[in-house]
């Protein structure tokens, strides 16, 4: 049983040649949204409008089911936008959005936000910021999953509704969400309830079970209480259902030495189990995904993780509870949340098993990392404190998974330049393309784009490239940074140390100092120049 985490326009064309290498211009945005229209289910595969493949491969931003009631991080010295830009750039295409009932009530004001770095949300409501977020999403070629995750600011709930908190307010706060964004392509669905669980000692259970038909207590009948209220108002949305923890909705008895009593149980919302045999039945068909959440020894160390097999049983366990859905075609999933500190050397064993068993390419599980948040307790974040130097461990693991969102993002003009010199791995070229994704006072972000057009692999990677005296790299992303006076070097990382022909790496990065292009960027030694 997990505990919870948490602690606390005019388009402008400049371009400008830099040292023969690139030329770069900045461009205001235009308001898109995701490639597809609205998703629907085949299947065990999400699909768009056009019937292709979409695996949702995405990050969890919380903050609004909290006290501040709108995103964390807000706080820190980077914008919203920043977060964003660069959540896209390391390949998240999705935004799974925490909130509670609490950030939606009439007069709820948002906190923590830092004015001076955020001066377009001064003053906004928690639902006006998460306007916003969802606008410059779209634009980003992102999708947003809505997430009930508290029915107060105060924690979670084992049932979807409490003493203060009724049915009726989470069903009608749902109906009010789903006709808020309809017709807006970029919010895709809603996650119904996070983590229904089992509270009480059986046979007196008072917490969530899955087809024990109290209605009180049926999980699955309330999810489709609430997923048919949502398509009734917006019935092209996906409809998110995740499991429970026991299927009875209570906890074992260890001492009425009544083996009949004692069920297997696993994480809060990740046993669907029961799915199988009691489905949730919605009224709008090719619109239910199942949402399991899987966690490691940071969060609680599951009995399975001491198995003398492990990791070779996990497999096995993930069928149990909730891969048979997917493997025998019932429904798609998408796991809503799963992360570690990887504090524990098996956490990152557990986190690599797991990532193969969601399978690479847009075929496989869809998930949204938990979190983007450095401040889960239990669990860290991609982004450390400084809410910028991403967690490369933990980011090496997923980057083979991530499909980066296309469709939507920024007009942006921008003249490269190719060369015809060796990339010192054999006769061809390389191809080097600067954009700058945002400036503000006293640093930049951007990312330099190596296309390795030789005939040969450069394995592994190097690239080099100076910047002007004075700028400093923040952090980086996609490889290894370093810097030596002006001089900076990227290195591959070791998930992915060759650049294929024809394959190209995108070196994202945050400096301190004037926004400044690249210069003098050689790959594997051999200047990109014209």
């Amino acid at each position: 049983m997990r505990q919870r985490r948490s602690i606390f326009g005019a388009l402008l064309t400049a371009a400008v040649a830099v040292s023969g290498v690139v030329a770069v211009a900045t461009a205001g945005q235009v308001t898109a949204a995701p490639a597809g229209g609205y998703l629907h289910t085949a299947g065990n595969k999400i699909v768009d409008s056009t019937g292709a493949t979409v695996r949702l491969t995405g990050i969890n931003w919380f903050g609004m089911e909290t006290d501040n009631k709108t995103f964390h991080g807000l706080w820190s010295n980077r914008s919203w936008k920043q977060q964003l830009d660069q959540m896209a750039q390391l390949g998240y295409n999705t935004l799974r959005v925490p909130f509670s009932n609490d950030a939606l009530k009439p007069g709820a004001t948002a906190s923590g936000v830092n004015d001076y770095v955020n001066p377009d949300l001064t003053g906004l409501s928690p639902l006006q910021i998460l306007d916003k977020v969802v606008d410059y999403a779209g634009q980003k070629g992102m999708r947003i999953i809505l997430d009930r995750h508290r029915p107060t600011s105060a924690g979670q709930s084992a049932l979807w509704y409490t003493a203060t908190v009724p049915e009726s307010t989470w069903i009608n706060d749902w109906k009010m969400l789903a006709e808020r964004y309809k017709g807006n392509t970029t919010v895709i669905g809603a996650d119904l309830h996070n983590e229904p669980h089992a509270e009480g000692t059986n046979p007196n259970a008072t917490g969530a079970c899955w087809g024990c038909g109290v209605v009180e207590r049926d999980w699955r009948l309330a999810a489709e209480r609430a997923g048919n209220a949502i398509l009734s108002v917006q019935p092209n949305w996906l409809i998110f259902v995740e499991g429970v923890s026991c299927p009875s909705g209570g906890l074992s008895d260890t001492w009425d030495n009544d083996p009949s009593n004692d069920e297997d149980c696993g994480w809060w919302g990740g046993n669907l189990s029961k799915a199988g045999q009691f489905p949730v039945r919605l009224s709008v068909p090719n619109r239910l995904v199942y949402s399991p959440h899987e966690y490691a020894t940071s969060v609680f160390e599951q009995k399975w993780f001491n198995a003398p097999d492990f990791p070779a049983n996990m497999p096995a366990i993930w069928d149990k509870y909730w891969g048979y859905l997917y493997k025998s075609g019932t429904a798609p999933l998408m796991m809503g949340e799963f992360g570690s500190t990887l504090a524990n050397p098996k956490d990152k064993v557990w986190l690599e098993n797991l990532m193969a068993y969601t399978g690479k390419g847009v075929d496989g599980i869809s998930f949204t990392y938990w979190s983007w948040n450095p401040n889960s307790g239990d669990t860290g974040g991609i982004v450390g404190d400084d809410w910028t130097t991403v967690n490369q461990a933990k980011q090496s693991i997923l980057q083979p998974y991530l499909i980066p969102p296309t469709g939507g993002g920024t007009t942006t003009t921008t003249t490269t330049t190719t060369t015809t010199t060796s990339n010192g791995n054999g006769s061809g070229a390389c191809k080097a393309v600067w954009r700058q994704d945002n400036a503000w006072q006293g640093g930049f972000q951007g990312s330099l784009t190596v296309t390795n057009s030789a005939t040969a692999a450069a394995n592994p990677w190097k690239v080099v490239f100076t910047l002007p005296a004075g700028v400093t790299i923040g952090s980086g992303w996609n490889g290894t940074f370093s810097q030596s006076g002006t001089t900076v070097t990227v290195t591959a990382p070791s998930y992915a140390p060759s650049l294929a022909p024809g394959a190209s790496v995108s070196l994202g990065f945050t400096a301190n100092g004037t926004a400044s292009a690249p210069s003098g960027v050689t790959l594997g030694g051999a200047a990109c120049t014209a």
